[in-house]
């Protein structure tokens, strides 16, 4: 005699397909809510503090004849929603591809020494491939339908850390799910908080590196222990007369004769002691200069090493 269970059938396949939807909706949420929401802390927190100490950041204003207008702001903040999207469905490729097992990616946590020798290692190769592609954008057969656009930002602001063309926005977030597939054949199994760092890491530096103030103290260039770091200055030039096409560091474009002949003058035009203009005026300015580097310097390494106190959890996967 035949049961209900004997002539039961399989669920359809569109119950399958059904659930990969949902859940790539879901994924979709969570990332536009990341990255969206990265970028509007990161920039609003530095606009916020450029403005609350504005004595601070003007006596440290890089480009002093020329300021963003409010139609450059406009450009920026609506062209970084764009980006945005991009980010997030790259993110979504890379959250997929762990599910279909091409990325290997861990969500439980890990020693420290492993996300601080897998943050460096993503920052070192990301650090070379922005690089060639910023050299490769800037080229006559590129520049217009990929470049051109975060360079209408020629005094840039926390708000153009994300004002790109669809193309450059496309190659700029290509790298992260690159590098993890690449890795993921050699077998390695990267820590999902060391990626989440990183992505702190870089939108971090990135409104640094737009700021139109030095945030870096004076002295820095002159240190060799931070010289090799990039500063506001760095950057600033690029988007005003060319040259400096890395982002982190400074060694590719001297390696390849592409750093601005006048860059560490004009950091030193720019910068200033860390603390100037605060009560510590007994300090000779030698001394608040070796100060603030090692306060900037010993920030910075905390906030690697520590930046996940500041991150959304990663099991949000």
């Amino acid at each position: 005699m035949m049961t209900s269970s004997d002539t039961a059938t399989p669920e359809p396949a569109a119950s399958t397909l059904e659930y990969a939807i949902t859940r790539i909706g879901d994924h979709f949420i969570d990332v536009i809510y990341f990255d969206l929401g990265r970028y509007l802390m990161a920039a609003g927190a530095l606009t916020l503090f450029l403005l609350v100490f504005r004595s601070w950041s003007e006596a440290r204003r890089i480009q002093r004849k020329r300021r963003a207008s409010r139609g450059d702001y406009i450009r920026e903040v609506l062209s970084s929603m764009r980006t945005v999207i991009v980010f997030a469905l790259v993110t979504l490729v890379i959250l997929m591809g762990r599910e279909v097992g091409l990325i290997g990616l861990k969500l439980e946590r890990v020693p420290m020494l492993t996300v601080a020798w897998q943050f460096a290692l993503i920052v070192l190769v990301h650090d070379a491939y922005f690089y060639w592609i910023h050299r490769a954008m800037h080229t006559r057969a590129l520049f217009r339908i990929s470049h051109l656009h975060h360079h209408k930002s020629r005094t840039p602001t926390p708000w153009a850390a994300y004002s790109f063309a669809t193309l450059e926005a496309v190659v700029e977030a290509a790298y992260l799910p690159l590098f993890l597939i690449v890795t993921s054949l050699f077998g390695i199994q990267y820590a999902g908080i060391a990626v989440l760092v990183f992505l702190w890491h870089m939108i971090i530096r990135n409104v640094m590196a737009h700021a139109g103030s030095e945030l870096f103290p004076a002295g820095w260039v002159d240190n060799p222990l931070t010289d090799w770091i990039s500063t506001t200055t760095h950057h600033d030039l690029h988007h005003s007369s060319g040259h400096n096409y890395g982002f982190y560091f400074t060694f590719w474009d001297r390696a390849m004769g592409t750093e601005h002949p006048r860059y560490k003058e004009e950091f030193r035009n720019n910068a200033r002691p860390l603390f100037e203009g605060f009560p510590l005026r007994k300090f000779s300015r030698s001394s608040a200069e070796k100060v603030g580097v090692m306060v900037t310097a010993l920030l910075a390494a905390t906030t690697a090493v520590n930046g996940w106190l500041f991150a959304v959890d990663p099991t949000f996967i």
